[in-house]
Order: C-alpha cells, then structure tokens, then sequence
C-alpha cells in the first residue's frame, strides 16, 4: 500500500470516527440547556444525562443550567428571553402543560410557545411515608389521611410542580383535606419527610429507593396505572383502591420557535442518537428512569398536547383553591 492511499484511508476514518453532527456550521460554541427545578430531582438528573450523552454527537459541550421557581416559570421565562438560535434549550417535566393554566398572567403558551425536539424520559413516583405514620398500605394511609384531616402534611415542591399535581390529584379523587407544604426543591421536601416534619410525598423514584431501602422512608404505592420494574414489590394506586390515579413523571426537551429548521433536525437527531445509546439507557435506569418507545419530536409534540388537555381541569382547581 503506498503511503498515499495510507493517508488517504486514515483521514477517511477519522472523518467516520468524528461525531456526525458537528460537521456543519451549528454549533460552533457550547449550548445551554435550561433546567427549570432545583439540583437533585430527577428532572435535573435525567438534563444533566443528556447533556453529557449530547456533547460529544454535537461536537460541543451541552451545559446544564437550574434557573429554578414558580412552577418552571421563571426558567421558562428565562429561556425565552434568550435567542432562537439552537445556542439554548430548554428541558420541561409534568408542571410544563399547566404553566399557564396555573398562572393566566404567564407570558407563553406550553404547545405554541415551545418546539418539541425529544421525548426524553418517563418514570413512574412513588407514595412514601414517614415511618411513624401508622399505615402499611394505601388503605391504612387514606383512614388515617381521613382521621387526621388538615392536620396530616404533604411535601411539595412549588405550586404546579409533578410532585404537587401528584398530591393534589390524590387529594381531588379520594376528597381529602391534608395539608400540602410547598419547598423550593424535592429534595428539601424529602429531607423533611425523613426528618418527620412532612408525612407523606409523592415524588421520583430516584430519590425515594435509597431511603426505602435503608428504612428510612415507607413506600407503600406506584402513581403509573401499573406496577412498575423501575420499583418492584409495590402495587400502584389503582391496585390499592384509588380509582383513576394515573401519574407518571416525564422529560421533553423543546428548542424556541424561529430555530431555523436545520438546527432542529441536528438537535432532534443528537437527541435520537443519545437517548438509543445502550450506556445512556443504562444510566437513565439506574436513576430511574425508563426512555419512550417513540422518543421522536413528532411523538414529544402529540405528547405535551395530550398532558396540557389532560391537566388543564386539575390546574383550574388548583387556582380556584389556592393550592
């Protein structure tokens, strides 16, 4: 082999070797990915995954940044102030669909002011007890719920966040009158439910598992429809006697409207390649987190639209108590 047709195969496998999408002229500079919750919960977890997993596809580092209140009002709100360039994107869970449901004055619509690029993750929570509530299963806590009135407390993150959409559904179908405590993150309601000052929560998996399997929390439920792999031996609500309760935690990462399309297409397919790599599964599941079978933008689109209609009764009762 001449030293030629040598140096012509080893720039030909370079090429092949270099991440495909950064061939082109975007990005050139890293890109931000707005994370509207706090450090520690699984919306972040799952961000700062993709992040990880996106840089190297793109050829640049894709940085995760909290910008953390309201509901993820105040990230979204953030993020739009920036350019649609592609340079920022933003990463939305279950309190997404009803930002302006829950707050008429907020400035964007969830479906027309957000462009869907992937449906990243889903998991299912988990209703966990202080150990000192005298209740082993979901019949036991509701009696006790009903005995306790106002009195029995609820960790919650802001108004409209998954973990609050997860008590108050809970409260709205079975007519409770627990008390529902609002903290800035969920892992600050969760640190106070170890401590006992809250009594129960709703919250992800990832943060709840380790503290149930060191007793330091009961988990006595699963808020999807089914039981889930990502938390065996627990039944899910439905099983346990709460007809209806249907709620599962999810990630969809949006780019602003005006992104040029050819942006989108290099984000969508980013997004694609990361959420099928095998070690990036991996990692999602041991956080928790299981990826959609359609991770599509076409899939995240039908998907928001289906949470925003579904939500928009339960965040209308939300405002009209002052939950």
């Amino acid at each position: 082999m001449t030293q030629t047709r040598r140096t012509l195969l080893a720039l030909a496998g370079a090429a092949l070797a270099a991440p495909a999408l950064a061939q082109g002229s975007y990005p050139t500079r890293p890109i931000r990915m707005i994370i509207p919750v706090g450090v520690g919960g699984v919306t972040d977890i799952v961000g700062r995954i993709l992040c990880e997993a996106m840089s190297p596809i793109l050829g640049q580092p894709v940085v995760p940044e909290n910008v953390v209140g309201a509901g993820s009002t105040i990230g979204a709100a953030a993020f739009h102030r920036l350019p649609a360039d592609g340079y920022s994107i933003f990463i939305g869970t279950n309190n997404h669909p009803i930002m302006k449901a829950l707050r008429p004055d907020f400035a964007f619509d969830p479906i027309t002011d957000f462009v869907p690029i992937a449906l990243v993750g889903r998991q299912p929570f988990v209703l966990a007890v202080n150990p000192t509530v005298p209740a082993n299963d979901i019949a036991g806590l509701l009696a006790w719920l009903r005995q306790q009135g106002t009195g029995a407390n609820f960790g919650s993150t802001n108004p409209g966040a998954t973990n609050h959409l997860a008590g108050e559904l809970l409260k709205q179908i079975e007519q409770l009158d627990y008390t529902i405590v609002p903290y800035r993150t969920a892992a600050l309601a969760v640190q106070d439910l170890v401590a006992g000052r809250v009594h129960f929560t709703i919250d992800s998996p990832t943060m709840l598992n380790p503290l149930m399997e060191a007793g330091q929390v009961r988990g006595l439920a699963v808020s999807s429809r089914d039981r889930s792999v990502l938390v065996p031996g627990l039944p899910s609500l439905v099983d346990s006697g709460v007809a209806g309760y249907d709620l599962t935690a999810w990630q969809v990462l949006f780019a602003k409207p005006g992104t040029p399309a050819p942006v989108l297409a290099a984000l969508e397919a980013a997004s694609q390649r990361a959420l099928a790599d095998d070690a990036v599964k991996e990692r999602l599941r041991r956080a928790g987190v299981d990826t959609w079978p359609d991770s599509s933008a076409a899939a995240a689109a039908q998907h928001v639209r289906e949470e925003v209609a579904r939500w928009a009764p339960i965040a209308a009762k939300i405002r009209e108590t002052g939950g």
